[in-house]
Order: C-alpha cells, then structure tokens, then sequence
C-alpha cells in the first residue's frame, strides 16, 4: 500500500541513491513536491525539526517488508546530513521547557569564566545569549583542554544536553537554563578585540567605527539594525496596501544648483562631463506622475555634500512618494496613516490625529518651523504696546534699559521650577547663550521668589512691579524663572529656541518616550538671501504656490514676494522634522515664472531642467508628494539623538569611513582614463 512521510528542506536535499537503488518499490515519481499548506506537518519524521522553522516536503512509496522495516530507522539514516548542521537552535531560543533537550549551538564567546573545577562561556548570537558549562567531574578531559583554549570572540559551535541553571538570573531571556557540554569545537579564533562588545561597550567611537565589524557585533547596535528593517518592511507593506508601487530611479544624475552642494561622479565615456549623485528622486518621481503612475514610493538612498551634524550623514535614507490628482489634504492624510501605522507595529503605540500649525504661528510661538511640543515655555513678546490687562497706561517695556530700548523684539519664556537656580548655573546659561553657534550678546532673568517678589539682573532699570507686569504676561509662578532676549526679531527667535531646547534637555522635560507629532503648514515660498542678493526656493523650485498667491509673482516689491505662500507642509515629531513636502506646480508656464523669480534665465532654466519642461507640456496630472527622512525616523522612535546609529555603516564628522578608509586617493591611470588632473593647492 502506499505510505508517505514528511522531510524537511535539509532532509530531502541529502535523499541518496541509495534510496532508489536497494529499494525498488521508491519509485523516483515520488520527488518531494510542496507540501498543501491547507495541512500543516509539524515536524519532519527524520530530525524532528520544528514546523515553525523550515518547510516540509511529502515523499510518498510503496510499503514492502524490507520498506517498512526500513521507514522505522529512516531517522537514523538522516542523521549523518543533521549532525553536521552548525546549529539546531539560536542563542536566544531555549527556555526551561526545553531540559533534557541534545541541542547544538554556534556562535561567539562573548565572556569566559574560569573557576578550575567549573569553566562557563557565555555563547552570543544576535538573538540572544546562553551559558554554556563545563564541569571537571564529568566534562573529559579532553573537552576541557579545548575549552580553556578559547578567548574572547572566538567563534564555537557547541553540543550538549540543555539543563537547569543552578544560579538563575532573568537579566536574560535564556537565564534559567544552560547547557551541559559533551561536545565544543573552535570554528575560529580571535584577537583580542580593541574594545569590550557589550552595551556599555569601553569603546570610543573613533575606535568603534574603525572596527565597526566588532561594534556590530553589541546588542545596543543590532537592535537599532533589527528594528530599522522592521520598520522599512512595515512601510512597504502600508503603502503596498494603499495601492503606492515601488520604482528605482537613477543614482547617475544631472548636478542642479539649488540645495546644498552635489556629489559629482565624472564620467570616463563623456570626458569632461560629470554625473551627479541625487539629493532626492526629486525630478524622476515628477516624470512618473506624467507618465502615469500615480501613486509611486521608494525606499532610496540620497547625497548631500554637506557639513555633517548628528542628524546629517552625507548618504543617507528617504521614504520618498508622489502621488497624482491630490489635494494638500490627501497627503497629509495619506502619511499620517502611515505614521500612525508605523508607531502601532513597531511601538505598540497608538497615535492620535496630528495636530496643524502654521508656520508663522511656529515661528511666533516657539522661534522655530519644526517645535518640540513636548513642553511648554511658549514665547512671550514684551516689546508690544500698553495692554489693558496688565493696567493702563502701562508700558511693558517702558523705555530705560539702553539694551532693550534699541532692539526690535524682547521676547521671554518662563522656565517652570529654575528660581533655585544658582548665579553659577545662570552664568554658564549666558556663555552657553553667548557662543558663535547661538549668537546672543547676553542674557536677561527674572526670577519669581516663593513670596511672587521678582529678582532681576535688570532691577536697577525696571520697577518691581513692572517686573511683576512681566510675569503675569508670562504666565509665571512663584519658583519660575524667566530668560529674556532682545535684538532683531527673526534672530532673537531663532537664539531663544535654542535656549528653549537646552532648558528642556536640562529640565528632562523632552522625554524619549513621549511623542508630539505636528503638522506646520503654509511655508513661505522663497526665502531673500542677503549674501547673494537673491531669492532662493525655501522647498524646492518645483514647489506651488498658494493659488491665491500666484498674482504676486509678478511683484517687483520684495516685501511682497516675501509674503507668498507654498502649498508646502512638514511632519515634525519631538522637534525633529520627519518629513517635508509639497503640492508641485504642474503647468509649464507657472513653473517658468517661478524659475525666473529665483533668478534662472530662461536659457538656464532649460538647460538644467527643460527634460521636465518639455514633460509638463504633454499632460501632467496635478501631483503632490512627501519625503520622510527614514533615518530620523528611525532615531526619534527609538528616543535616540544621533541617525549614525542607525545605519550600518555611517560616515564620521568629517565624512570619512574610517573601517575602509573611505575617500581615498585613485591611481594616476584612472585619473587619465577620466582626462582629470589633480591640481595642488597653493600654499597660503
């Protein structure tokens, strides 16, 4: 009668010959096929592997004597294939339940503890770590030799018995079991690695980023890696859903001259011509929006040759979209969605509707486009004319202060709790306030006693109860402190939301696990560059304006063009801008206006971009679009500052990749194969 088994993978890729050959009845028809998923086998009659871990193929036969007989040692006959697997489970897999299990683990010797009689070394792979245990009562000697060979990181793969661990410990998932050793071979050695690979590693991060290899190795690093590409599957899988399609588009560009500076890739075919690498997709997704595809995304790596910072690596990550026949509403809806899916499948979080600000208001409220809503210490402007609620005829900021009567803006924010503050702590406020990155020329407190009496730096120029006038406009409280700045306003703000973030860090106010998302709208359109005496687009040229603004466009009054507004929107979360975006001007004749008002010659503006001129003149759909940093994102959900730790191979503050040594000199066959010729710098 016929009969039939079930092999996993492993399994049938060793099926011998022999099976064919001395056992006529196994007729080669009977090759494994998938098996019907509507009947799931648990494990494999041979090595008993788990279901949950690999697939399962039917090997049908006739049953004979000799066949039967035969199919009880069928075990046995697959052992030779499962015995030199390097391992049967994980690191970080065995629990309790498993005792008495004979199990095979690979993976490196993360600690080594020799006590004589007693020898553990703790096996690491990255899914977890377990004890492995050699006792000289029973371990052969042999065995032992071996195992007091090994260092730190050397690579084993051991077998033995899975016991339970007479010390306990729940710091690790597999920490009430260990494993009794009766076999332990050395894959590989190790030198001493330059630093400790632990979480709390002694490492610098020069040294780290050299051996970055090692420094992947540390849990810290690899669950930033893991949680990066679960999150980049769970974004294709939303915008998959959403009906987006992923396209690839070129990293051999055209360099355009606006944003920061170009990558420039020359090119050995076109002597004397150069490719750029993108900054974003920008361009490409517009032309697939005319070729018809309206909803495409892609996860794409992008360039910029820029001064580096914490959150700015000279490649780095987009979640890039576009979509076709959209509204500014339709986007915004569409990537919230996607936001709050992320955070649900990831985190476990569930996010409420986002909140929308404009960007004047931003800007008047906390001095920046991208506010951390975290905390309060909203903007109080003091140099406004005499209010009726603070009593009559009374100046604010009466006139008096040499400092403040001058200055175009006095703006304060109240600092909850910092009238403790010693003279000390406000002094090393000002200097922090007063460095070349900030700017300020000083800084001006009032602190609110327990008894509401107002203490100043200024007392000698303003009344008590002016001061006091202050802190009702602030809001404050006995035991606040308030922090006042002056000079041109759009500086001033810029330097107190400075001073606003540093009292938050220090205050613990902006909480890694509390997340503000926020919508700012309405962006200026162009933003006047003094140096250059030009506008230059805040977004990007592509971006449209306002409906009801595009009548300024003819303006030569450059208060006037200031005040266009872009049909443009930001996502921010925690004071990190996650996303930018914007309705694209779709017509050719609008867009032509608008290169000329960022100073683009008719003849210029077709050289650099008369590819996506000449596409709008064949029926562009109205289009829109969204890039979200994926790197930022990745760092602002897990609480974390720096985007470097989230990618597996970044560059340092000066743009280097110090593992490979990464840029380099080329030989001089190369650079003439390109016709380029390194040109000494003049000594100054």
């Amino acid at each position: 009668m016929l009969r039939r088994i079930y092999l996993c993978d492993i399994c049938v890729s060793h099926l011998c010959n022999i099976c064919v050959k001395n056992v006529p009845s196994l007729s080669r028809r009977s090759r494994p096929h998938p098996v019907n998923p509507a009947n799931p086998v648990k494990s494999c009659q041979s090595c008993q592997i788990r279901g949950r871990r690999f697939g399962f193929h039917p090997i049908t036969f006739w049953s004979t004597p000799f066949f039967s007989l035969y199919s009880f040692t069928f075990a046995a006959h697959f052992k030779g294939p499962y015995s030199h697997m390097y391992r049967t489970h994980t690191c970080g897999e065995l629990r309790i339940t498993d005792v008495n299990k004979e199990v095979t683990l690979s993976g490196w010797a993360a600690n080594i503890r020799n006590l004589g009689v007693l020898l553990w070394i703790d096996l690491r792979d990255r899914y977890g770590v377990t004890q492995l245990v050699l006792d000289e009562n029973y371990t052969a000697k042999e065995l032992l030799d071996t195992a007091r060979t090994v260092g730190r990181e050397f690579v084993l793969q051991a077998t033995g018995t899975v016991i339970e661990r007479a010390s306990k410990t729940t710091k690790i998932p597999t920490g009430e079991i260990e494993i009794k050793i009766t076999e332990l071979k050395i894959l590989n050695a190790s030198k001493t690695p330059p630093f400790t690979i632990h979480d709390d590693t002694d490492g610098g991060d020069d040294i780290r980023m050299k051996y970055r290899y090692l420094d992947l190795r540390r849990n810290a690093v690899q669950k930033n890696l893991i949680f990066r590409s679960h999150l980049a599957i769970e974004t294709r899988k939303y915008l998959a859903a959403q009906g987006f399609i992923e396209v690839e588009t070129p990293n051999l560009i055209k360099s355009t001259p606006e944003g920061a500076r170009d990558f420039v890739v020359p090119s050995r075919m076109n002597k004397g011509q150069f490719y750029a690498l993108p900054q974003s997709p920008q361009t490409f997704k517009q032309i697939l929006m005319v070729a018809g595809f309206d909803k495409y995304f892609q996860i794409v790596k992008c360039f910029r040759d820029e001064d580096l910072r914490a959150d700015r690596q000279p490649e780095f990550t987009q979640i890039d979209c576009e979509m076709s026949f959209v509204h500014q509403e339709d986007i915004i809806n569409t990537f919230e969605g996607l936001t709050q899916y992320l955070f649900q499948q990831t985190l476990g979080l569930t996010l409420g509707d986002f909140p929308r600000m404009t960007y004047d208001e931003a800007m008047r409220r906390f001095g920046s486009d991208k506010p951390d809503l975290r905390f309060g210490m909203e903007f109080v402007d003091l140099k406004s004319p005499a209010d009726a609620e603070f009593g009559s005829g009374v100046d604010v900021v009466p006139a008096g202060f040499p400092v403040f009567d001058g200055a175009e803006s006095v703006i304060a924010i109240c600092a909850p709790g910092c009238a403790e503050y010693s003279r000390k702590q406000i002094d090393e406020l000002t200097e922090w306030v007063k460095r070349p990155q900030i700017g300020a020329k000083g800084l001006v407190y009032v602190r609110i006693e327990a008894d509401g009496t107002p203490k100043s730096s200024v007392d000698k120029f303003y009344t008590p109860d002016q001061l006091k006038v202050w802190a009702e406009k602030c809001g404050a409280k006995p035991g606040d402190m308030l922090f006042l700045l002056c000079g041109e306003d759009e500086k001033t703000r810029k330097q107190l939301s400075e001073l606003r973030l540093e009292l938050g860090n220090r205050l613990g106010l902006r909480k890694g696990d509390d997340f503000k998302p926020l919508w700012v709208l309405d962006f200026p359109l162009l933003e006047w560059d003094e140096e250059d005496g030009r506008f230059f687009a805040m977004h990007h040229p592509f971006t449209s304006p306002k409906p009801a603004d595009i009548v300024k466009m003819e303006s030569d009054d450059r208060t006037t063009l200031k005040s266009m507004r872009a049909d443009a929107y930001d996502l921010v979360i925690n004071g990190v801008e996650i996303g930018g975006g914007s309705i694209r001007i779709h017509d050719r004749d609008l867009q032509a206006r608008n290169f000329k008002l960022l100073g683009f010659t008719p003849e210029e503006a077709e050289a650099q971009f008369g590819f996506l001129l000449g596409a709008f003149e064949y029926g562009a759909p109205p289009h829109g679009g969204i890039a979200f940093g994926f790197d930022r994102l990745n760092a602002v959900m897990n609480g974390a500052n720096s985007i470097r730790d989230f990618i597996a191979f970044p560059k340092n503050n000066q743009g280097r990749d110090m593992m490979i040594d990464a840029p380099d000199g080329i030989k001089l066959k190369q650079l003439e194969e390109l016709g380029i010729r390194i040109v000494e710098a003049e000594k100054p």
